[in-house]
């Protein structure tokens, strides 16, 4: 089942949870994907947020499969950086398997973030973001 963002951005953070521990890591993506991030969960805004985000700050996600990193796309200018390198590792959320995109060894601006995501449907990933330990937000990835 292929999800919608507008429906993605409207699940609770219960439901975000549960589909993200449903699903398998899927095989590390490569190529470009489009993202949104999640924020203000179970308010009206929460999609305009998602929006505000993605023009101005965050765009989506770099993958190079082969040498097992990425690049954010960053800036209403699209400019690529914030690397990090992507593996496959258990979650912090549930110790299943996940693929992690971990900054701790790639920048300075974001060492302390590690994300996690897995395949929820055909050219879809959901994420989690965290802070040291500490999860932080969702985001959703579209290739």
């Amino acid at each position: 089942m292929a999800y919608d963002i507008q429906q993605v951005v409207n699940m609770s953070q219960a439901e975000l949870d549960r589909l993200f521990s449903a699903s398998e890591p899927g095989d590390i993506p490569n190529g470009e994907a489009n993202g949104t991030a999640i924020i203000a969960l179970g308010t009206p805004y929460s999609y305009a947020v998602s929006q505000i985000i993605s023009y101005f700050a965050w765009q989506g996600k770099i993958f190079d499969a082969k040498s097992g990193t990425l690049k954010n796309e960053i800036t209403p200018f699209g400019l690529r950086a914030i690397i990090a390198k992507v593996y496959k590792a258990d979650s912090w959320f549930d110790q299943k398997p996940c693929i992690v995109l971990d900054y701790s060894e790639t920048s300075m601006v974001a060492h302390w973030i590690r994300d996690e995501i897995r395949l929820v449907a055909d050219k879809q990933y959901l994420g989690k973001v965290y802070w040291g330990k500490k999860h932080l937000i969702d985001f959703f990835l579209q290739f």
